[in-house]
């Protein structure tokens, strides 16, 4: 089950992820509600996280609510000489849809078991050029709470177009899978091509020597 935190307790955990990840760097971690996506400046590196699960609270009605449609947006620096990281982190907020206030909220809890290792896995993979794995968020297996209520949410707002219905997102994960275990395959493969073209190419090559050799002394 996923262990919700709140946005400080959710930074606390990225610090202790990181340092286990890479204790040889130091890393902060930022709030930046001015983000923009796509302006990013240079050697800095984008991560748009379009489905994370947050809950909201209405500071003027006190309602709240569950969405599994949170956008988190990251831009990502690493220094390697002075080996040292940033990272600057926008929650896209959602107005709430109860009292109908034009006051935005933001989220009050993360999911810490989804979005820490996603973003550990895009900073690997874009700062440090290695491989973050093959995470991903599984959101077509969560309950279907109905269509995204896109009039409410900052993100949509500002024209990041992410929601989809469950039916979309289940043919994706599944060409995900295929593509994924394709590439598992495709190595294998070309290893197995690559030894035989070798084997081919030698055996063309004793063949060109076999039939000078006997050719030679015909020459004399």
């Amino acid at each position: 089950m996923s262990t919700s935190l709140t946005t400080c307790e959710w930074k606390k955990v990225f610090y202790e992820k990181m340092e286990v990840a890479k204790p040889a760097d130091s890393w902060e971690l930022i709030m930046d509600p001015n983000l923009k996506p796509n302006e990013l400046a240079p050697g800095w590196k984008q991560y748009l996280e379009q489905h994370a699960s947050g809950r909201f609270h209405c500071s003027w009605c006190w309602h709240t609510w569950q969405s599994p449609h949170v956008v988190i947006l990251f831009h990502m620096y690493l220094d390697r000489a002075q080996r040292a990281g940033s990272v600057r982190m926008r929650v896209f907020k959602q107005l709430c849809y109860e009292c109908g206030t034009a006051r935005l909220d933001e989220a009050s809890m993360l999911e810490e078991n989804i979005e820490s290792p996603v973003l550990i896995a895009s900073l690997r993979e874009q700062c440090y050029d290695e491989d973050g794995g093959q995470y991903r968020i599984h959101v077509a297996s969560r309950p279907d709470r109905g269509p995204h209520l896109s009039e409410f949410c900052e993100a949509c707002q500002e024209g990041i177009v992410h929601w989809k219905p469950s039916e979309k997102l289940l043919e994706e994960e599944a060409a995900f899978a295929f593509s994924d275990a394709s590439k598992q395959r495709g190595l294998g493969y070309n290893f197995f091509s690559l030894r035989w073209c070798l084997f081919w190419a030698s055996l063309c090559l004793l063949v060109v020597y076999l039939q000078f050799s006997f050719r030679s002394p015909a020459l004399l």
